[in-house]
């Protein structure tokens, strides 16, 4: 039996699977965060083989061996997305196996390491083969499409400043605009002025410049706010439901130039949702979907069927000659 490791390494957790030839799970294991333009290399080493390390736990047990032979590895990354992102990922990958004290028996074949972001990763493990449409909405967004000749590409994701749109954090800093100019009167009365008030136990309007600005919130603090956004939404105040409606309208208009970009009319294409936002009550996702009709192509909006870390040991198999993901 080969057997290969899947990592998937996002800001917030690294997670990785040991998988066999069939591409079933034999264990997993969790670390910390391996976004590295955010923690840097080193940390992203640690994280990584920490995962490593508790993913083999089981197995070693399980067989009474002191180690398992590992013949491929796909690793896929957040914050992954130009040629020296690649080349010191790639590093970092055979700084792995052949410096680090992990208990494994490395037979790696040289096409059998696939190094890559967490979007390729994303799109594999969701939808568990390797044609269709990723839609990314968490913290931020971005959307990525891969079609059966093996093309790519990649929509939005431009952070928080400058793009992002339909993220958390999208729905959250719009939800907060949306109660300043209420409290001015410069717009429509909202319960999110109330909600807000409520949830950060402000004394007025006013203290909440207190926590952003001197406080320093950052992109991850407001987008927490977009489940505030999305309760007074379900409760039915239209304010919050416009933001709502805007954030399903960006992200399948994100979604729209990737299937156009990547498929011909007449053919199928599954579009996965994945990242936190999508577990609103206050209809993004159905919105989205009704937002996407009309494309020339039929598209069906799937749930994940598996992680992330999933589809980077998929890719591994595939580098390996099994054909698991045709």
């Amino acid at each position: 039996m080969r057997y290969v490791l899947g990592i998937d390494g996002g800001g917030t957790k690294t997670v990785c699977v040991l998988m066999d030839e069939i591409g079933q799970v034999i264990s997993r294991g969790e670390a910390g965060p391996a976004n590295y333009q955010v923690v840097g290399l080193d940390r992203v080493r640690h994280s990584i083989e920490q995962a490593i390390e508790q993913a083999l736990e089981p197995a070693i047990a399980h067989s009474c061996q002191s180690h398992v032979t590992i013949q491929g590895m796909g690793l896929g990354l957040a914050g992954i997305g130009r040629p020296e992102d690649f080349q010191a990922i790639r590093l970092l990958a055979q700084q792995i196996h052949t410096q680090s004290e992990l208990p494994v028996q490395w037979h790696l074949h040289p096409n059998a390491v696939i190094t890559g972001s967490d979007s390729l990763t994303a799109l594999v493990g969701g939808l568990g083969h390797g044609a269709g449409v990723v839609a990314i909405s968490g913290t931020g967004s971005h959307i990525f499409g891969r079609n059966r000749q093996g093309q790519t590409k990649r929509v939005g994701g431009w952070g928080y400043l400058l793009g992002d749109e339909g993220s958390s954090y999208d729905i959250g800093i719009q939800g907060l605009r949306v109660m300043m100019r209420a409290y001015d009167g410069r717009g429509e009365s909202t319960g999110l002025l109330e909600a807000f008030q409520t949830h950060l136990n402000l004394q007025n309007p006013e203290s909440l410049i207190q926590l952003v600005y001197r406080q320093g919130w950052g992109a991850k603090d407001i987008a927490a706010l977009g489940l505030i956004v999305d309760q007074v939404a379900v409760a039915g105040d239209p304010v919050a439901q416009a933001i709502i409606t805007q954030a399903a309208e960006e992200l399948a208009l994100a979604t729209r130039v990737a299937v156009q970009g990547l498929f011909k009319p007449g053919e199928t294409v599954e579009v996965v949702t994945q990242g936190g936002t999508w577990r609103g009550l206050a209809r993004l996702r159905q919105q989205f979907t009704e937002f996407l009709q009309g494309l020339g192509v039929e598209v069906q909006v799937v749930w994940p069927r598996y992680e992330p870390a999933n589809g980077a040991g998929l890719l591994a198999l595939q580098a390996l000659g099994f054909k698991i993901l045709d």
